[in-house]
């Protein structure tokens, strides 16, 4: 009697690189017989975002630790390069599959693909079927009263908070049964994801891109961070955040572990769940699901303003603003501190990143589109849905804006959120020796505190590229001229 092979089980990898709580993996384990995990590269797919240099690299560390992860389960990660129907299509043909399984994204040419995709697979006779394993509700399960998308966070994250509690997650597969043949890879170092950009040295002193590293964040911030949320969060000189949005954004953890490990920490010191589903932690989680609602519903707004009149604003090109905003360069140093914070690590901290936004779009008055950029090149958690909510929220073109008079100044937000100057002296440390009341703004400091501190403006560090009084009124003048028409 001839024993038919058991059919073969692909899991399609993408931004989900952990093993726990994948519900694709766990469909495919359920299944029964073999599972062959696959990844495919293919940036330039028509529509797709390739990932900038920060992204690419800790997309690789993070493809090395998984690949690792998987030979502890006695399997492999099949790396292939080449258009994803195709490839799919290639690897079902050398194994014998008969069923592909992924968990969901939300960038809109990443849903029109999908679409097409299952829909060709399954002419072809295969199983097909895609899961939610990056969010805690999905952008179409969400509505206002009226049956409309939300354009404002606090009502939206209500409604959210009114649901059903996410499940709780799943667990790692304690092994995974190999196909009886592997077919052809390519390996992870031809991909060309690691170039030789000059900040992956500090990149790999700041960060543990896997999801061992994703877990420590999240225990780290449970244990030493999570009780002062509210009173630190907002100070770039301390530990005070998560640190997990790139973890989040390449799936190495999900935000159903984060929702249920807080959880776990309110049960333990007896808060009552209003309580702990109320705190400010939770809602930034919020943020994030509000910015795949609005980038799922309103797709244009990745490259276009949301409020149309912004069509019109008359957005400078400076290109010599932009590089010395770029460079940490402009002057302000609570501004350059970010900046250079961002270079050297891959991140900037949230409450900076608003600051920096702000000084581009409304002191310099270059387009949040030069910033969007900027940002998806150097983050690691460059995320198309947070990255434009971000941008245009600062801009005040989006869902939920900051009005466009509100205009950060840089000098009071550097002496309010870097008190005891920590931030600045260690990222401008040409500054490191300015007494506290000139640090934040140097330009004012009289010659000999200049002098003793070893600073000589327009030469050891820049005088401010523009006026923030001066730019402040140029702003509020450009914002009337598109209300006029």
């Amino acid at each position: 009697m001839t024993v038919m092979a058991a059919p073969v089980s692909l899991v399609w990898f993408r931004h989900d690189l952990r093993l726990a709580d994948h519900p694709a993996l766990a469909a495919a384990v359920r299944r029964g017989g073999p599972v062959l995990p696959v990844f495919i590269w293919a940036p330039d797919e028509e529509g797709e975002w390739p990932p900038g240099g920060a992204s690419r690299w800790w997309l690789h560390q993070s493809l090395a630790a998984l690949v690792g992860d998987l030979a502890k389960l006695g399997s492999r990660l099949l790396i292939r390069r080449g258009p994803s129907l195709p490839t799919l299509r290639a690897v079902v043909r050398q194994t014998g599959a008969d069923a592909v399984f992924w968990n969901r994204r939300y960038e809109p040419a990443v849903i029109a693909r999908d679409r097409q995709i299952k829909e060709a697979l399954r002419v072809d006779g295969l199983e097909v079927e895609s899961f939610n394993g990056a969010l805690l509700f999905e952008p179409w399960t969400i509505s206002n009263k009226s049956g409309r998308p939300f354009q404002v966070f606090t009502p939206f994250w209500r409604h959210c908070l009114g649901l059903a509690e996410p499940a709780e997650p799943l667990p790692s597969p304690r092994s995974l049964l190999a196909p009886a043949c592997w077919p052809p890879a390519d390996d992870l170092p031809s991909l060309g994801l690691e170039s030789k950009i000059d900040w992956a040295a500090d990149l790999r002193t700041a960060w543990q891109p896997d999801e061992v590293g994703a877990a420590k964040n999240l225990l780290r911030f449970c244990q030493e961070a999570f009780d002062n949320y509210d009173e630190n969060r907002n100070r770039p000189d301390l530990t005070g955040t998560s640190r997990l949005s790139p973890h989040l954004h390449f799936g190495e953890i999900s935000p159903r572990q984060v929702w249920h490990g807080l959880r776990q920490v309110a049960e333990r010191r007896g808060l009552a769940m209003q309580d702990w589903r109320g705190c400010q932690f939770l809602a930034e989680i919020g943020w994030r699901e509000f910015a795949y609602h609005l980038l799922y519903h309103f797709p244009h707004t990745a490259t276009e303003p949301l409020r149309s009149e912004f069509a019109r604003f008359p957005w400078r090109q400076r290109t010599a603003w932009l590089r010395a905003w770029q460079r940490g360069r402009t002057g302000y140093p609570i501004v350059d501190a970010g900046m250079r914070e961002l270079w050297a690590t891959g991140w900037m901290h949230n409450r900076v990143r608003m600051i920096v936004a702000s000084f581009l779009v409304k002191d310099l008055l270059l387009h949040w589109r030069e910033g969007a950029r900027w940002f998806w090149e150097t983050l690691v958690d460059a995320d198309l849905a947070s990255n434009t909510l971000g941008w245009q929220w600062t801009a005040g073109c989006g869902a939920d804006a900051a009005p466009y008079f509100r205009i950060f100044n840089p000098v009071s937000q550097g002496t309010k959120f870097d008190p005891n100057d920590d931030y600045v002296r260690r990222w401008v440390p040409e500054l490191a020796k300015l007494p506290a009341d000139w640090i934040h703004q140097p330009w004012d400091a009289p010659a000999e505190v200049l002098a003793r501190a070893g600073v000589i403006l327009d030469r050891t560090y820049p005088r401010p590229i523009v006026s923030h009084a001066i730019a402040r009124e140029v702003a509020l003048e450009a914002l009337a001229k598109i209300k006029q028409v």
